[in-house]
């Protein structure tokens, strides 16, 4: 008999890591395709939430912030015909890494139903700030509450669909694809043998203890 550690586990296991990022990616990249899912049906939110919890390092930043970049500025030059760039599209970036900071305080350990709460935070943070940030700017409304409330709701009367509607159709797809990415996620955990969650939790302990190692020559 083969010791436990000889089995494929820990390989399989290792390649179910690997492919992670690129299935949120590849999600994320599908969902932002023109006409293929509802307005504001994206993966956005869920793929910065999910980067917080899943990825490790600096790749937690660059992969989310660097995809959704790609896909910003090839739309903008093939689809919408317009500039590549816009600097309005810096708050996006600057909330989507709000909400990877939001997925690394949650991490990785946490239950499923809790990070999908997560990712539906993530969602009501987005459209809370983005559509604040429209009132703000945009003459059009009063800067009063009444004012606030109708960029929350219905948005321009002329404008078609409503700030709800776009609000609905966020907090939906954040929701179903935090739970389709931590799902996947929590299937590759599941294929890690009880030996090998114990040497990963050690690991995760292991950088804590040489951080201060002028205890030891006290």
């Amino acid at each position: 008999m083969f010791p436990r550690n000889d089995l494929p586990c820990p390989a399989l296991k290792e390649k179910l890591n690997k492919l992670l990022p690129v299935i949120f990616l590849a999600w994320f990249a599908l969902s932002r395709w023109p006409g293929l899912l509802p307005p504001n049906f994206s993966a956005a939110t869920a793929l910065a939430f999910c980067a917080g919890v899943y990825f490790r390092g600096a790749a937690a930043w660059w992969l989310p912030l660097g995809a959704m970049l790609a896909t910003d500025v090839a739309l903008n030059v093939f689809y919408y015909h317009v500039a590549p760039f816009g600097s309005c599209l810096l708050l996006n970036y600057a909330i989507y890494a709000g909400l990877i900071g939001l997925g690394r305080w949650f991490g990785r350990r946490a239950a499923f139903w809790k990070l999908l709460g997560g990712g539906l935070l993530g969602a009501v943070i987005f459209y809370l700030v983005t559509n604040t940030l429209s009132w703000l700017q945009d003459p059009a409304y009063a800067k009063t509450m009444a004012g606030w409330i109708q960029a929350l709701t219905i948005g321009h009367p002329d404008i078609h669909p409503s700030t709800w509607e776009f609000f609905r159709n966020t907090l939906l797809s954040g929701g179903l694809f935090t739970a389709l990415f931590a799902g996947s996620a929590k299937l590759t955990e599941a294929a890690e043998s009880p030996a090998d969650k114990t040497t990963g939790a050690r690991n995760d302990e292991e950088p804590e203890a040489e951080e201060t190692p002028e205890e030891a020559e006290v």
